[in-house]
């Protein structure tokens, strides 16, 4: 089975007192309308980072700051595997501008449990709840 190489912003309001994260809901594809953590495919040569900056610029039209990897989500779908790095990260400079989602949203973390994640992004949030409570209990 053919492996996809992605990486994926957990784009948040800050890294020390996260209260919302945002999602993006597919404008297109077979996936269409299912909400995921906005980033794309590594393209050859880049780094994690430099992919990562690259999609979020191309999707969203903001820049970024890369925090701690969060996971490595491998997950197969029905006709690839997917390996998907996610990383923690704040906008640093620009507003968003959405070019390829249909929709979005800041999530509170009682909401991550609200919309309907793409398989993949679903693994995740288990992960960043339990991060999410590790924060508030310093």
């Amino acid at each position: 089975m053919k492996t996809v190489k992605v990486v994926a912003a957990v784009i948040c309001d800050s890294f020390e007192n996260t209260t919302k994260i945002f999602a993006t809901a597919r404008g297109y594809g077979d996936f269409k309308g299912q909400w995921e953590f906005p980033g794309g495919k590594l393209e050859f040569g880049e780094t994690l980072h430099e992919a990562l900056v690259r999609e979020i610029k191309e999707e969203l039209d903001i820049k970024i700051e890369i925090g701690e990897l969060i996971d490595t989500i491998e997950y197969d779908y029905p006709n690839f595997h997917l390996s998907m790095d996610c990383f923690w990260c704040i906008v640093t400079d620009g507003e968003i501008i959405l070019k390829e989602a249909e929709t979005a949203r800041w999530l509170k973390k009682d909401e991550l449990d609200t919309i309907d994640w793409l398989p993949a992004d679903r693994t995740l949030i288990d992960k960043i709840e339990s991060q999410l409570a590790d924060l508030q209990k310093l």
